[in-house]
């Protein structure tokens, strides 16, 4: 018997999903999203402890070429993807210790907020000069997760992956909003120029004014960086100070790492007391005032004779007044404080921590959070209370400038301080928590940014490293490794002028939420314009 192809074909048809325009049809839905996820890996890339600044421009320029042209839903999906694999990798510190639901949970919901702005992208992209409505509301959705909830989140700013960077200068200019601004806007820049070559080369037709537009969002930004670099300097203004950074390490890695009554505080006044033999013996300069970590003192000195002696022991060997980093408990409240310890007088000044970390030092929801898992609350079994005033240690007129840990991801916290008088910064930090994960380098490279940010010199210590002194021009001058004890000495210049983004403040940020929201309203009015027009 003969059996005929036609016979064949008609009894076992060729299955829809292995048919061409079925597979055209997902692959036209999987590339994007692919495309999308990747960008964000590329902008993670982008970020310390690598120095490939420069990546965030095509990471920036991908995800608008996926997202121009495109409905609201559709950027609301590749944005969310574009968030994912963006945050995912750089938050993954948040789950070294314990374990990854906290990070996931931060993660899903940060990345709802580059959803959004996804969303927002696909409306002004059909707007001429679209790269710089899209530019404002990528710095309005970071000036949102800096704020909600929660007090806000703002860790992953553009800014914050440009310390390396031909951009840096600008943050002198207009601060992290400013900074981040003109990064993405070379990178949507970027993909209008490359945009409008392929569909001239392909068409041969150019719409010159759109082009212009694509040159300028990525020349003026960067013009705009070269210029700014003239805001940039480490000269002394009021004399210099002597600093010294102390890293005295901690006996264990992880939520434990103060377990030890008394260790982590026996840790830094040795490595005090080591910098005073080397004073003694000529070997180091003494300084003006020596900087211990957040949490350096693992007992409240206020409350224990030996963990005060310990201290005062240590003030007087090194014969200068130490900020000593302490969980105390006053007036039934806890408190993350930085105490100014004097060789003499003992403790003359302290702050308080006002920016406190959820989760870490305060459980928000707790009923919620017990309810799902009670581990949690037991982390956390007391809520610190947050300081009302910024910090700064008066020290024979080098005020240096208090900015605990997590704070330094805030604008706010940071400026207050200069605003206040601060002529140096100082960062103390504990990062013994997240073992050697990039936290601690985000951390640095931020510092580094709000060094020029204000035309002030940084200095970072921290518990276990990178503890780092920094220049004003943004430059780490000296550095400790991870969990070694250590101490680091500079001279550092002492400054008293304000930058023009320590001048004005929240004003560079308002003023592109306004630009962004008037893109936004904008591309829907033109929206809604083009769906009447095409009815009639």
């Amino acid at each position: 018997m003969t059996v005929t192809a036609t016979s064949v074909g008609a009894s076992d048809p060729m299955p829809p999903q292995t048919t061409p325009s079925a597979w055209r049809k997902w692959r036209a839905r999987l590339f994007p999203a692919g495309a999308a996820a990747l960008a964000g890996l590329l902008l993670y890339v982008s970020f310390p402890p690598r120095t490939l600044w420069w990546l965030a421009l095509p990471a920036f320029a991908v995800v608008g070429w996926l997202l121009r042209g495109r409905s609201w839903k559709a950027g609301l999906g590749l944005g969310y993807l574009f968030g994912l694999g963006f945050l995912l990798p750089l938050l993954v510190w948040t789950g070294v210790e314990v374990g990854p639901g906290p990070w996931l949970a931060l993660v899903v919901i940060e990345a709802v907020y580059v959803a959004l702005v996804g969303a927002g992208i696909t409306v002004v992209s059909r707007l001429p000069g679209w790269p710089v409505w899209a530019a404002a509301l990528w710095i309005a959705g970071e000036a949102a997760r800096a704020r909600v909830p929660f007090s806000g989140f703002p860790w992953g700013k553009a800014a914050f992956g440009q310390a390396d960077g031909v951009f840096l200068p600008l943050a002198a200019l207009g601060g992290t909003p400013v900074l981040g601004f003109a990064v993405v806007l070379c990178g949507f820049g970027l993909c209008e120029v490359v945009r409008l070559a392929v569909k001239a080369r392909r068409t041969g037709s150019l719409h010159k004014a759109a082009a212009v537009v694509g040159v300028l969002s990525v020349a003026v930004p960067l013009a705009g960086a070269f210029a700014a670099r003239a805001l940039v300097t480490d000269k002394a203004e009021d004399g210099t100070v002597t600093v010294a950074v102390i890293q005295g390490n901690v006996p264990r890695l992880g939520l434990d790492f103060n377990s030890q009554r008394r260790a982590v505080l026996d840790y830094h006044a040795r490595e005090t007391e080591r910098l005073a033999a080397e004073v003694a013996a000529g070997r180091a300069e003494r300084p003006d005032i020596v900087l211990w970590p957040e949490n350096s003192s693992d007992i409240d000195p206020f409350a224990n004779d030996d963990a005060r002696e310990v201290v005062d022991r240590a003030a007087k060997a090194v014969g200068a007044p130490i900020s000593v980093g302490a969980v105390v408990s006053r007036d039934g409240k806890l408190l993350n404080e930085q105490i100014l310890w004097d060789p003499v007088k003992g403790p003359v000044d302290t702050y308080d921590k006002r920016q406190i970390q959820p989760f870490g030092e305060y459980l928000p929801l707790r009923s919620l959070v017990g309810a799902i898992n009670e581990e949690w609350t037991s982390m956390v079994r007391q809520d610190f209370s947050r300081g009302s005033e910024p910090g700064v240690f008066d020290r024979d007129g080098a005020a240096v400038g208090l900015v605990t840990c997590y704070e330094a991801a805030f604008d706010w916290a940071v400026r207050d301080t200069v605003t206040d008088g601060a002529k140096m910064i100082s960062v103390p930090s504990n990062n013994a928590t997240f073992g050697r994960s990039e936290m601690t380098y985000q951390q640095l490279a931020m510092s580094r940014v709000r060094a020029v940010e204000h035309s002030r010199a940084v200095t970072v210590p921290v518990t276990s490293g990178v503890s780092a002194v920094i220049m004003p021009d943004g430059t780490i001058t000296q550095k400790t490794g991870m969990f070694v004890a250590d101490h680091l000495v500079q001279e550092v210049p002492l400054r008293t002028s304000q930058t023009p983004a320590t001048r004005l403040g929240t004003l560079p940020e308002s003023l592109l939420v306004l630009l962004a929201a008037g893109g936004l309203g904008w591309g829907v009015a033109a929206a809604a314009r083009a769906r009447r027009t095409g009815e009639q």
